[in-house]
């Protein structure tokens, strides 16, 4: 006699329905019917009692805040500085990771990596979509050993959390959350409910023992973390790996982190040894070049708490069509037609007959608004056809009035700027407030708008 109960609710108005139905009779919506777990089967859950697990055993009650001790707890270090550094300072004891990337971009291969390298704590790889085989191939591809590195090839959480009571593994990754079955829910793995119930298991497991645990996610064709809304909600951390594979470089960006900044971004190289991370991308992510090219100019950004240099490529045609493309990668082509707009009206440049494609260099996405100056740069050096010299970079966002506005952080951008050699750095005047030019070796050049600055260049 099954003890388990479901039901089924409408994802889109949580209405409650005991059969599925194609339409959801409140809403009318259709195909949002989804199996949920109402009751669990008790008998079940006496296997995942996790207070035999621990050596002191955790009686919740009632306390006050005051009573509550905190204090620093160590996090664990990998030999990933990139790593370290997404996830805010080391993996945090006792928190749940979600990574979700593009099929084929790299997670296997840079959390098989990362559990290789934790040669001091156990560790456990649980895999539901390859074998023993092709993850020992990879570790050999790798070339790693680790003495404390188990494989457990399985999907149902039943045998998984038995084999982790007897290993007692101090970091799990899972791989990947989708192929994983709990045996509460009849429904498939890969299924809303299945993927929920399994993550709440694992959560569960995570805070009453106080092991990290990395689960990895498939992304849908929109680009979206496959699975409910809700899976996002219940982890700690958040990471989505991007970047093209037919480039080298990948990207492992923090989209939520209850222990850090979510500001965050670290950069990696694909080679034939696995991911080696890039510590200097700047010298990366700008050409290396002989002579000056038209069209393309320096912006020094920030991501996260790290400066970075990029190259920001323009090109401006003489329209075929009658309405002018406008093509942009990496960058927000809404912005982009904001500032067509101030050039258009305060340098009287005539945009409006124009094809004009922006790119910027090295598959990154940028969100600062400081890129705003080298952008412009890049695009009266295209029109103009006359190159910037390569010594110079920007940082400034355009107001619609055609001034150049202050930006934060600064002082940062300089010394990166310095640190890669360039010559001179082009900001607003209204910066100016703190800065001691002093301390620099670079030459500091300020401007208040963006004709002072179309007159100086050229």
């Amino acid at each position: 006699m099954a003890k388990v109960k479901t039901a089924y609710f409408c994802q889109v108005c949580g209405n409650e329905s005991p059969k599925w139905t194609g339409k959801c009779p409140s809403c009318g919506q259709w195909n949002t019917l989804v199996e949920e777990l109402v009751q669990k089967d008790s008998n079940k859950i006496a296997t995942n009692d996790w207070d035999s697990y621990n050596e002191k055993s955790t009686t919740k009650k009632t306390r006050h805040l005051n009573e509550v001790e905190t204090s620093e707890t160590p996090r664990i270090l990998t030999i990933d500085s990139e790593l370290n550094r997404v996830l805010g300072g080391g993996i945090v004891p006792g928190s749940l990771v979600l990574v979700a990337g593009e099929p084929g971009i790299g997670k296997s291969t840079l959390f098989l990596q990362m559990g290789l390298q934790l040669k001091n704590h156990i560790t456990l790889y649980i895999s539901g979509e390859e074998s023993d085989q092709q993850i020992k191939m990879r570790a050999d591809r790798l070339g790693m050993k680790s003495e404390n590195f188990y494989l457990l090839t399985e999907t149902s959480t039943q045998v998984i959390f038995q084999e982790i009571k007897k290993l007692k593994p101090q970091v799990i990754i899972v791989d990947s959350i989708q192929t994983l079955e709990s045996p509460f829910i009849e429904s498939s793995p890969g299924s809303v409910s299945q993927i929920r119930e399994c993550a709440a298991e694992f959560q569960q497991f995570a805070k009453e023992t106080n092991t990290p645990v990395f689960l990895i996610g498939h992304i849908t064709k929109e680009g979206s973390i496959a699975g409910p809304k809700l899976l996002e909600h219940m982890v700690d951390t958040v990471l989505q790996f991007e970047g093209d594979r037919h480039y080298a470089y990948r990207i492992l960006r923090t989209l939520k982190n209850r222990f850090g900044s979510t500001a965050e971004l670290g950069i990696y190289q694909m080679n034939d040894t696995g991911m080696s991370p890039v510590t200097n991308p700047s010298e990366i992510l700008i050409t290396q070049k002989e002579e000056d090219l038209g069209g393309i100019a320096i912006a020094a950004t920030i991501e996260g708490q790290r400066p970075l240099l990029i190259e920001v490529q323009g090109l401006v045609t003489q329209s075929v069509y009658g309405t002018p493309q406008r093509t942009v990668s990496g960058f927000d082509s809404r912005r982009l037609q904001l500032l067509l707009a101030v050039l258009e009206k305060r340098g009287g440049f005539h945009f409006g007959v124009k094809d004009v494609f922006l790119n910027i260099a090295g598959g990154l996405k940028v969100e600062d608004p400081s890129i705003d100056l080298a952008v412009i740069v890049a695009l009266l050096s295209s029109y103009e056809d006359t190159p910037v010299p390569h010594t110079i970079c920007f940082a400034g966002e355009v107001g619609l009035s055609g001034e150049i506005r202050a930006i934060s952080r600064i002082e940062q951008r300089i010394a990166e700027a310095e640190k890669l050699g360039f010559g001179k750095i082009i900001l607003s005047k209204y910066n100016q407030k703190g800065l001691t030019k002093s301390k620099f070796n670079i030459e500091i050049v300020t401007m208040g708008r963006v004709e002072e600055l179309y007159r100086y260049l050229f």
